[in-house]
């Protein structure tokens, strides 16, 4: 995986400009610090950071072809998992090869089939190309949204980049936020309404969509959408094409010319990966699989189960590796490790974000890096497959909002009275949902469960899974690891998405067809096992540091924070019972104590950036 970034400006000597382009391509340098390049030809910039995953040798980018007369220019983030089948299409086309990388791949199609090649494409991507023929840069971004992109569109000019940091570099984009921004920020994050950038000048490029660029100005649109179909499967063939296409896809990502190793917490989802990641290597001889976990020092002591985590996970990781005997590493991480990441975590994210779930990320990642430049991850599973406990509760399945987020009553509480009447919140939230619900794509005549879990599967893999998918690819590419999601394969997910949901839930149990699918692959005690969410710190020492962190913003005169907030009411909850409550109000994981670390989370990105709110 790498960084990309760059601006196309028509009226400008782009070349007096190459100190600027240096500075925004360097500050994706951790998502590649293995090599860098930039290319300028006006009108057009294009920076590359990269990581080094295939034919480390020849792949460097900006990459550059000519086809006649006409010269191409790509800068790419990202792996084709159907790079082979598109290669040998390529050649019987007469296009020529000399590199193995994927990045020439996808030139070449572009090359053969303009903006229509992402229609060919398996995998997880954002690339700008700049078309010499055409005079316009094509910027796309895959199906699910894996990979991130942003751009600002301001006076004569185009800048993208990977990151908002890059941009943000840009004399022409600001760090500023208005009156959506901070609704963003306080009532829907840390997730963010598809295409939002948070900062008022940018935009995040969405997911499934393409972006073209030229003297006429700009357009976006989409070139790919979940579709509502009739399931013709039964029981058996459902389990079966499920397993199929799991199994191909995984082995599609296990390709790569460095160590892959497989993120293991001994539930469904990623015990699966790796159980079929071990049969892959075994019948290729391609030997040991290395394994990953995380926890905390001296977790299982403060360790409290609770509906939304029922069960510790180190007995189940260790009934794993005893099964597959992979190569695992235990990774434990110190609660002042996990506060001081904070900071960290917030900018890699350029934004406020999940808190200690985040920098928890942050450092296992880094620590994963040690030993490995891929990993596998179970990501998506519960979202498709429709896990979390939110697709069986009836209050949250009633709740008339998102069904992560079932606290926005509270959460506006936390704003100044004048803040909330500028950016009227619950409004704000409301009007994104019913966006996300008009969305979805209902067969005809459906109604009832069949409709109102259509919804929910549809919200949750537009919404919610987005937030999970950038939580991974910054805190992972923070750290300079590629992590790969083949629950993200965007065949999987439109199938799936059409199974009835008793189908889904067979056996009565949530995930019951990924279960079925998966017989004899697991033992049955780990297939059948009650899903537990990643982990995260129960120590009260974080409660009271993250707290008192909170104190001091709140005593500083200085912080930027306070004219946004009920200094007050955030005092009044701080010395309440109710802070160390584990009852979520953002997704399973995020309570008392991570409502603290993101309070200083905001506060520290909004000095950090000298965020002007406007």
């Amino acid at each position: 995986m790498c960084g990309i970034t760059g601006f196309i400006q028509w009226n400008r000597d782009l070349t007096q400009e190459s100190e600027l382009l240096v500075r925004m391509t360097d500050s994706l340098s951790n998502r590649g610090p293995d090599a860098s390049g930039t290319w300028i030809s006006n009108p057009c910039a294009f920076g590359h950071r990269r990581l080094s995953v295939m034919d480390p040798e020849n792949g460097a980018q900006p990459m550059h072809a000519l086809q006649g007369d006409t010269s191409y220019t790509v800068v790419y983030n990202g792996e084709l998992y159907n790079a082979p089948e598109l290669k040998k299409e390529l050649l019987q086309r007469g296009h020529h090869f000399r590199t193995q990388c994927d990045t020439e791949v996808l030139l070449a199609s572009y090359i053969e089939w303009g903006p229509a090649c992402v229609d060919r494409f398996n995998g997880i991507f954002a690339f700008a190309i700049w078309d010499g023929g055409r005079e316009q840069v094509f910027i796309a971004r895959d199906r699910l949204g894996v990979k991130p992109l942003f751009y600002s569109h301001a006076k004569d000019a185009l800048v993208f980049g990977s990151e908002p940091k890059a941009l943000l570099i840009h004399p022409d984009v600001e760090a500023a936020v208005g009156p959506e921004g901070l609704a963003e920020v306080f009532i829907v994050g840390p997730a963010r309404t598809p295409g939002h950038g948070v900062y008022s000048s940018l935009n995040e490029l969405k997911p499934a969509h393409a972006l073209i660029y030229n003297r006429n100005g700009i357009k976006t649109y989409a070139y790919w959408k979940l579709e509502s179909q009739n399931h013709e499967h039964n029981l058996e063939e459902t389990a079966a094409e499920v397993r199929r296409l799991l199994q191909d896809t995984l082995e599609r990502q296990l390709a790569s010319d460095v160590p892959v190793c497989s993120l293991l917490s001994g539930g469904l989802d990623s015990s699966a990966l790796s159980a079929l990641a071990v049969d892959y290597y075994n019948r290729t001889g391609q030997g040991q699989v290395s394994t990953y976990s995380v926890d905390y020092v001296d977790n299982a002591k403060h360790f409290q189960a609770h509906s939304f985590q029922p069960g510790a996970d180190g007995p189940w990781i260790q009934r794993m590796v005893d099964e597959l005997k992979t190569d695992h590493h235990w990774i434990e991480i110190e609660n002042g490790e996990l506060v001081h990441a904070l900071t960290q975590a917030m900018l890699v994210r350029d934004l406020p974000g999940m808190a200690d779930v985040d920098s928890s990320l942050y450092l296992f990642c880094k620590e994963i890096k040690k030993g490995a430049t891929v990993a596998i991850s179970g990501e998506a599973a519960d979202e498709v497959f429709g896990g979390y406990p939110w697709f069986h509760r009836e209050e949250m399945l009633n709740s008339g909002t998102f069904p992560w987020s079932v606290a926005p009553d509270m959460r506006a509480g936390l704003l100044s009275p004048d803040i909330r009447e500028w950016i009227r919140p619950l409004d704000y939230l409301a009007d994104r949902y019913s966006d996300a619900v008009a969305e979805v794509p209902l067969l005809d005549g459906e109604t009832g469960k069949a409709a109102q879990m259509r919804v929910m599967s549809y919200l949750n893999i537009t919404r919610f899974m987005p937030t999970l998918l950038d939580r991974k690819d910054r805190m992972s590419m923070g750290a300079g690891l590629e992590v790969r999601v083949p629950y993200c394969d965007h065949r999987l997910i439109q199938y799936v998405f059409n199974v009835p949901w008793d189908m889904k839930m067979t056996g009565g149990r949530e995930k019951g067809i990924l279960r079925k699918a998966l017989e004899g692959v697991l033992p049955d005690d780990v297939l059948y096992r009650k899903k537990s969410p990643y982990p995260k710190t129960h120590n009260p020492q974080y409660l009271a540091s993250v707290k008192q962190q909170v104190l001091d913003i709140l005593d500083d005169a200085t912080s930027p924070i306070l004219p946004l907030i009920d200094k007050a009411q955030i005092r009044k909850l701080a010395s309440s019972p109710d802070a160390s409550s584990n009852l979520p109000w953002f997704g399973q994981l995020m309570s008392g104590p991570q409502l603290f670390a993101y309070l200083t989370q905001i506060n520290s990105w909004l000095r950090t950036y000298k965020v002007a709110i406007r």
